[in-house]
């Protein structure tokens, strides 16, 4: 008769199952695949452009930091925030619009707006500045929205 005796580091009682299994690898999977999109030196970004009420915009990401002026996203337009994560867009004169800055498809920043469409340079990605739904594949998904407030001539996370 073999005895087989329980070698895992799970508490006993406890046993692994599939539905585990699956979870653990599907994370690593999307964590690898996340990391290996981008890097910290992408060119193509803005920096939060012009001034508001003669102080600088603030940095960082936080709610409520200031990134450009009105003036500064162009009328069918756009700009990239690298660093805060986002694109703000004006699709119509006085509509501003905000996505994540991340392509659906494999997760690498949008570069630029530019033809009216927020573009991905990784892949070829288009996605439209006035809702982000795909205009040009690979990606199937649209932009996720971003919250954005215009305050007066300033834009601001929200």
């Amino acid at each position: 008769m073999t005895v087989s005796r329980d070698t895992s580091p799970l508490p006993t009682g406890h046993r692994l199952t599939r539905r585990t299994v699956v979870a653990a690898v599907g994370a690593g999977g999307l964590a690898a695949a996340l990391t290996g999109c981008g890097s910290d030196d992408d060119k193509g970004s803005s920096a939060p452009a012009g001034e508001e009420r003669d102080t600088a915009p603030e940095e960082g990401g936080a709610a409520g930091a200031a990134l450009a002026r009105t003036a500064d996203i162009p009328v069918g337009g756009g700009k990239v925030f690298k660093d805060e994560g986002v694109v703000v867009t004006q699709p119509e004169k006085g509509t501003f619009k905000a996505f994540s800055n991340r392509c659906t498809h494999k997760g690498c920043p949008v570069t630029n707006v530019e033809g009216g469409t927020v573009n991905c340079a990784c892949h070829g990605s288009k996605f439209d500045i006035a809702d982000g739904s795909v205009r040009q594949s690979p990606a199937t998904s649209p932009l996720p929205a971003a919250r954005i407030r215009v305050e007066g001539d300033a834009i601001r996370l929200a």
